[in-house]
């Protein structure tokens, strides 16, 4: 099947390009304020049997090229508010990308509370269309034709006219990302001209966290992107809102599950490696 876009032009993720064990693009134009980053293709990807994934906001879709005992061949995980770790083998080669909680809701047409925390087949979703366009990335040949068919697979569900998020949700949401996790709650439902219940209300089922689990997460991947090779703990602390070092030390161990010194160790081996952004759990 030829991958046509709207009018007939066809949906062009830039040419893969490798970094370290991936094969990376940006998604169409139309798409970038609702993919974080871009598409990822891992090929041969170490991951462990048993790993952490971290708190997010972010709504995961995994695309397996070779499959695996664990999970569906193309699956959506929501978000999480603390780390979870998951057992079993993960493929081998596998397509990955992020989308915001806002943007999922957009592109995948459900409520992102219903995905919170769980492993959702594409096809369970999406149905025939999602299953067609599975099959698809997982026969294509090569990584620029898988990226082409995904942005076909999102832009013809941002074409489908999902419901969006109320306006108030959009404008709170923002909002806590740009204040950093550090804006008052009540301040932020005094800004929509919303309640307070109403807002947690609104959160939870746009963006698939309460407001304040929502900040909390929003805080601490502030400090991970602020991470370098030596990092000043206690000035990272500050700058980010924490009381002091211990707290943040406490939302490494129940957002990451592990320690700052431990986090950045297995960061600064991914950034070498290129790999998943998957932590081996403790035994």
């Amino acid at each position: 099947m030829d991958v046509q876009g709207p009018g007939g032009r066809r949906p062009h993720a830039e040419p893969a390009r490798r970094s370290g064990a991936r094969a990376v693009a940006a998604p169409h134009a139309a798409l970038r304020a609702l993919v974080i980053g871009g598409y990822s293709g891992f090929v041969e990807a170490a991951v462990p049997r048993r790993f952490v994934l971290p708190a997010t906001t972010s709504v995961a879709v995994v695309f397996k090229i070779h499959d695996s005992a664990y999970r569906p061949a193309a699956f959506v995980m929501g978000a999480h508010p603390r780390h979870i770790v998951l057992d079993g083998d993960g493929p081998l080669s596998y397509l990955e990308l992020w989308l915001t909680p806002l943007g999922a809701q957009e592109l995948l047409g459900v409520p992102v509370d219903e995905l919170r925390g769980r492993a959702v087949d594409v096809g369970e979703l999406l149905g025939a269309t999602g299953h067609e366009h599975v099959d698809q990335i997982r026969e294509a040949s090569n990584w620029d034709r898988r990226f082409a068919i995904v942005d076909q697979l999102l832009l013809g569900r941002l074409a489908a006219g999902n419901r969006p998020p109320a306006p108030e949700v959009r404008r709170a949401w923002h909002r806590l990302v740009s204040s950093g996790g550090t804006v008052p709650i009540g301040r932020l439902a005094d800004e929509v001209g919303w309640s307070h219940k109403h807002l947690i209300t609104g959160f939870r089922r746009h963006v698939g966290l309460a407001p304040k689990a929502a900040a909390r997460v929003v805080r601490f991947r502030r400090v991970l992107r602020s991470l370098d090779g030596a990092p000043a703990w206690e000035r990272i602390a500050a700058e980010a809102g924490y009381t002091d070092q211990s707290h943040l030390v406490r939302d490494f161990h129940e957002l990451a599950g592990t320690t700052p010194t431990g986090f950045l160790r297995w960061a600064q081996q991914r950034g070498r490696d290129g790999g998943p952004m998957k932590m081996p759990a403790p035994a």
